[in-house]
């Protein structure tokens, strides 16, 4: 009789801190990451971060409301301190701890009085760097989980580092949990993450391309078409966020005009030229706005974020089935690593 092989378990101790059932964490997109991809998310047993960054407290409320409507499952809010102005964002915060949000997602500056604000008020922070000594300055403010972001990662990226040699920096000089960001698309990546002791991994792109996301259909489509090599770091999608800031997109009639990707662009000294349209609000050339479902005008010309792992991406489907897609593929390669080694090397 032939023994069947126990199903690997992808259960980490963040399962446990967060509440959910598979170490796999929505990105929270600006735009993007709206209650219905949050909820899917979460509903199939990874975790949902609502993406809010900027957004007016009125939208939140709406946004926390209907995901508490789809959703029993633990879920966080992703606001962006260094992104915001800070008026903004403490009427955001305030709003938040109002309607009962019990885990913040927080992303570019470490901003310690943020932290403590909402860790006083008994809420779990994770905090999203791009450098080791990023992840020191969150774990010395209150962080609870570090999510180590790579360059690989599609929309603003913080550091220059790759996503996994990043997450071993991490993983040596902190007692948080850390979660890998960027790049990771498919069951490798979470596998990979898990053996070298992380504690999950935090996918934007391939959420993105599923039924449930607020990103415009066109978008949803480049992704798929695109490869890893079609996308590039960028600051010239710049208006918003703090001069330099850097994003990874799928190149487009506007990268492709520059003569150089680094050039300095300072939001101060861009043009304000409108080229889309959400209802009655103006989307401007060289903005950090995506196209979403709402958007019409000129969706080439604006930033079409994407991270390098967008070349494992052949399709949109639903959330639920990415996920499981992501799980499944992990499983199999941690239950059979020496065939897997073998596959590689043919």
């Amino acid at each position: 009789m032939t023994e069947q092989p126990l199903e690997v378990s992808l259960h980490t101790p963040l399962c446990d801190l967060l509440g959910c059932d598979l170490p796999i964490l929505l990105a929270g997109m600006g735009g993007v990451a709206r209650w219905e991809l949050a909820a899917a998310v979460a509903n199939a047993g990874g975790y949902g971060i609502l993406g809010m960054v900027r957004e007016d407290p009125d939208l939140i409320a709406r946004e926390v409301t209907a995901m508490r409507a789809a959703t029993g499952r633990p879920f966080a809010v992703n606001v962006i301190p260094a992104a915001t102005e800070r008026r903004l964002l403490d009427a955001q915060i305030a709003r938040c701890l109002e309607l009962g949000v019990s885990t913040f997602s927080f992303f570019w500056d470490v901003i310690p009085d943020v932290v403590d604000r909402v860790k006083q008020a008994g809420a779990l922070v994770l905090h999203q760097v791009g450098t080791l000594d990023a992840a020191r300055m969150a774990e010395d403010a209150g962080a609870d989980v570090i999510i180590a972001q790579g360059i690989e990662a599609g929309g603003h990226v913080h550091g220059r580092s790759p996503g996994f040699a990043l997450a071993e920096q991490v993983l040596a000089g902190t007692r948080l949990p850390v979660v890998v960001s960027g790049g990771i698309a498919t069951g490798e990546g979470l596998a990979a993450a898990l053996a070298i002791g992380a504690s999950g991994v935090h996918c934007g792109t391939a959420f993105l391309a599923t039924e449930e996301s607020f990103a415009h259909p066109y978008h949803k489509a480049r992704v798929v078409e695109a490869t890893g090599d079609d996308t590039v770091l960028t600051d010239v999608f710049v208006l918003n966020w703090p001069a330099g800031a850097a994003v990874r997109v799928i190149g487009n009639s506007v990268t492709q005009g520059l003569k150089g990707q680094y050039l300095g662009h300072d939001p101060a000294t861009l043009p304000r030229e409108a080229i889309a349209w959400d209802g009655d609000q103006p989307r401007l050339r060289f903005s950090t706005d995506s196209p979403l479902r709402t958007t019409t005008g000129d969706l080439e010309a604006m930033a079409l974020f994407a991270g390098q792992g967008a070349g494992a991406i052949r399709k949109v489907v639903p959330a639920a089935t990415r996920l499981a897609e992501i799980a499944a593929q992990a499983r199999h390669i941690l239950a059979n690593p020496a065939q897997d080694r073998v596959e590689a090397a043919t």
